[in-house]
Order: C-alpha cells, then structure tokens, then sequence
C-alpha cells in the first residue's frame, strides 16, 4: 500500500498496489501495522455498505457527536463515487478545510477519514456501491450533520446533486450551529 496524507490533518489516500498475475490481481487493503506506523490506529467495530442506483445522489455529509466520533476507511466498490471530508476539529490545524477524491473500483484508493470529521459521497454513475469501515459503533442520537453546499465549506462538487439525504433540512448553516 501507498500512504499519501490529505490535505486535511491526519486524512490519508491510501493506493493499493496489485500484485497481477493471469488470475487476476491480489492487493492488501488493511495492515495494522502499517497503518499504525502512519498514525492511523482503529479497532473496527462495524463495517457499512451502501448503494444508490441513481447518479447525483449525495449520501452525508455526517459524522458521530463526541464521545462516538468515528475514524472510517472508505473505498468504493462499484461505479464512482466523489468522496468527501470537512474537518470539524476547533483545535486542528486544518479546521473547516474540506478533501474530495474520486473513488473508482479501478483506481484502487481509499481514503482514511478521522475522527472529527463530516464524511459523504455523492453518486457519479449508475449503481455505485460504497464500503467502508468505521472505529465505533453507529450510535443514532450521536448522528450530526452539515449540508453538502453549506457556503463556510464551499466544496466543489463535481456534478449536480439530484437527490439530497433525508435529513438536509434537519442541519442549520454551520455558522448558525456554531453560534449556538
């Protein structure tokens, strides 16, 4: 595996390398070690799936309240998907900064999102299918929330949004919420 750290305190992209032969490939997607050694340390606790059949769907952006903050690592497994992460962290060096990567089963990344941090993805094909794994439990009254076009972010989604998550209406402008 290739480590490269984001742009956002510590957020990794991590490649992997396929070993090819005419079977096919084999690559390692997870190493304790190796990721300890880069400072990435999780117990998984639940490992997610999720599927939208329709482009432009936006899934997130969430994140766990403190004490359930979650670390995940993200890869996706079918179609494109853009991948997100906005650093919620008041005392990171990277606070309200935002990453977003293209993931493809194809490109063989995945993204290492810390814990602090808001995380979504947005459908860029037909039928995209994410997996990812996450350091806690899923503790609903922990979920919070921003909204994918809050302007204190400005991320540059890389296609129209078609179909918002359920809850968009619930999360206020993040300088609201931060006010309160």
């Amino acid at each position: 595996m290739k480590f490269t750290p984001g742009p956002i305190d510590g957020l990794w992209v991590i490649d992997l390398e396929p070993i090819v032969d005419h079977r096919g490939f084999f690559a390692r997607s997870w190493c304790r070690k190796e990721f300890a050694d880069h400072g990435m340390e999780a117990e998984w606790e639940q490992s997610n799936l999720q599927f939208s059949p329709t482009p432009g769907t936006m899934r997130g952006l969430h994140f766990q309240r403190f004490p359930h903050e979650e670390a995940k690592l993200v890869r996706c497994t079918k179609g494109r998907a853009f991948d997100a992460a906005v650093d919620l962290r008041a005392d990171s060096p990277t606070y309200r900064h935002w990453f977003g990567i293209e993931l493809t089963p194809d490109n063989h990344k995945s993204v290492w999102v810390p814990r602090g941090c808001a995380h979504g993805w947005l459908s860029l094909d037909s039928d995209t299918e994410v997996f990812y794994l996450t350091s806690r439990e899923y503790v609903p009254a922990a979920v919070g929330g921003i909204r994918y076009d809050d302007p204190a972010f400005g991320i540059a989604w890389p296609r129209s949004i078609e179909i918002v998550p359920g809850d968009y209406d619930r999360w206020p402008l993040f300088e609201a919420e931060s006010k309160t």
